[in-house]
This record gives structure tokens, C-alpha cells and sequence, in this order.
């Protein structure tokens, strides 16, 4: 996955209790690598399909000059491990709270989408020490206000053994479907997918056993009502939304944002997109990640 990120950028392994995480960081010239005193930066991607650290390829460079900038592979997904088992919610609290520790970079500014959005958030709710700012583009927890917004697909036919298998094969594992899935459910403009975006979600799609976290995700056994928690959170909070998202529409971010405004300080949206505008329209999420880090950090 190396070979997607900008030049300069390296991988680093960071150990967590079910297997490595890689993460790319900047290692060299055009960068200046920055002094461990420097502020702090991580990156998370959202779940789906071919996910990776790829999706903040765009956007992350434009912060090395002042940041260190932490971009993982979350465990399942990626370069990372991929252990063979039933992924909960738990095994994503406790393997970016073993990250986080290990990076020592605490409290940092955290900056996730889509429902790695919403577990980053519940996270800072159970541990705020390890948060000074949360960024969150599309949050959602997929069931908020018990509603059902994230499967896609009949729960018998991705709960059956060898048949889910098989639609995962179908469905993330050629060009044409890789494209599909870009252009129909994650991109408000289809002719802003490109062929090196379609190449870098295939090779992440292609690590051997990643059907299991995406089968995780497809069923539904990551979801939960955010709506239920993010009332507790006291770490100072922006919402991103795009305006054309599918499943998660502004509405739902409204509603989820006015559930706890004393902590949800930015409510900005960012208009002709999808769920994934830092990797759909970069240069204006950097722009408004700029705003954002100056008023909340």
C-alpha cells in the first residue's frame, strides 16, 4: 500500500494485542521530519470494502509541515493484521487504545470518518486523557436513532458461510466492482474517481483475509446508535458532512450534533460531496481543517 502514499512517506509498525498496525509517517525529503515536542496528527479511515490509510493520501501532506502526522491501517483492514475472527466494537477500542499509548503522543487531535468516526468518538468518551481535539467527517454509529442506514446487502445472504465469501469476492475483489462501489455509494461526482483511487481500494481489498473485517462491517456487527452516547462526550469536537452523503444524510448529522453542542463546537458542511470529501474534493477539506484546528486547537 506504500506505493499510494506520497514520496517521502514510510511505513512504520506499531504492535497491538491482535497483531501489527501499519502506519505511514513522513520518513524523509520533501518533508522535514519533526522533533517529538511537535503536535500531533491522526488520521483514521473509514470501513467499506478496500479501505485503507489511502483515503487521507490527498489531504495528510499538507499538514507535515507543522504536524506529525500518524496515517494506520486499522487491524483488519489494509497492511495491517487481519486476524481470522468475528470483529466487535471491542477489538477496535482496545487496538487504537494500545496505538495511541504506543505512539506517546497523547492527548492528540484525531481526524476520522464514517463510522471509524463514531468509535473514535465513544472512545474519547472512555478515554478523553487521550484526545485533545476530535475532527469527524460523516460520523455515525450506522443504526443512529435506531434506524438501519448502513447494509447494503440481505443479512441471510452475507450471514451464510461460503456464500458471503463469495459476494465478498464479486463485490471488492475486480476493477469494475472496486469502481462501482466508489462511483454509486462513496462520491457524490463518479468522474471524480480515479484509476489510481479504483488500484489503491483493490490492493487493500486483495490482502489475504480481508473478508473478515469487511464481513463485519456488511453485517452489521460493528453498528450501534451513536445517538445513545455522544451526549457524554466533554473532548472539543468539529462535524464535516458531505452534503450529497448516502445512508448518513445532513440531517442525521444535524440531529446528532444538537444532541451535545457544548462539545460539537463546528457543524460545517461541504457541498457536492459524498461520505468521503477528503479523498472526493481534498483541497477544500483542507481548507476547512485548517479553520477547524485553529479554533479548536
Amino acid at each position: 500500500m506504500l506505493q499510494f502514499h506520497p514520496s517521502g512517506i514510510g511505513q512504520r509498525v506499531i504492535e497491538t494485542s491482535l497483531g501489527e498496525m501499519a502506519c505511514y509517517v513522513a520518513v524523509g525529503s520533501p518533508w522535514q521530519v519533526l522533533p517529538p515536542e511537535a503536535p500531533s496528527l491522526l488520521f483514521l479511515h473509514n470501513f467499506g470494502g478496500g479501505a485503507s490509510a489511502y483515503e487521507w493520501s490527498k489531504v495528510y501532506p499538507a499538514f507535515l509541515d507543522r504536524y506529525r502526522v500518524f496515517a494506520p491501517d486499522l487491524i483488519g483492514w489494509g497492511r495491517s493484521a487481519h486476524p481470522q475472527r468475528d470483529y466487535r466494537l471491542s477489538d477496535y477500542f482496545t487496538s487504537l487504545t494500545e496505538f495511541i499509548t504506543a505512539l506517546g503522543v497523547a492527548p492528540i487531535t484525531l481526524v476520522a470518518s464514517s463510522l471509524t468516526g463514531a468509535i473514535a468518538l465513544r472512545l474519547a468518551i472512555q478515554r478523553p486523557e487521550l484526545f485533545k481535539a476530535l475532527i469527524l467527517v460523516c460520523p455515525s454509529g450506522f443504526a443512529d436513532f435506531k434506524q438501519d442506514a448502513g447494509r447494503r446487502l440481505p443479512l441471510q445472504a452475507i450471514g451464510t458461510p461460503l456464500l458471503d465469501r463469495a459476494i465478498y469476492t464479486l463485490g471488492a475483489m475486480n476493477d469494475l466492482s472496486v469502481r462501482n462501489f466508489l462511483e454509486r455509494f462513496l462520491f457524490a461526482n463518479p468522474a471524480r474517481v480515479s484509476p489510481e483511487m479504483v488500484a489503491a481500494y483493490l490492493e487493500s481489498a486483495c490482502q489475504p483475509n480481508a473478508e473478515y473485517a469487511a464481513l463485519a462491517f456488511l453485517r452489521g456487527d460493528l453498528y450501534f446508535d451513536l445517538a445513545n452516547y455522544i451526549e457524554q462526550l466533554s473532548v472539543p469536537t468539529a462535524f464535516l458532512w458531505g452534503g450529497k452523503a448516502q445512508f448518513t444524510s445532513i440531517n442525521l448529522g444535524q440531529r446528532l450534533a444538537g444532541l451535545n453542542s457544548r462539545a460539537v463546537k463546528t457543524f460545517q458542511t461541504i457541498p457536492d460531496s459524498g461520505v468521503l470529501p477528503h479523498l472526493e474534493q481534498p483541497e477544500i477539506t483542507i481548507g476547512l481543517l485548517e479553520k477547524i484546528l485553529a479554533s479548536l486547537t
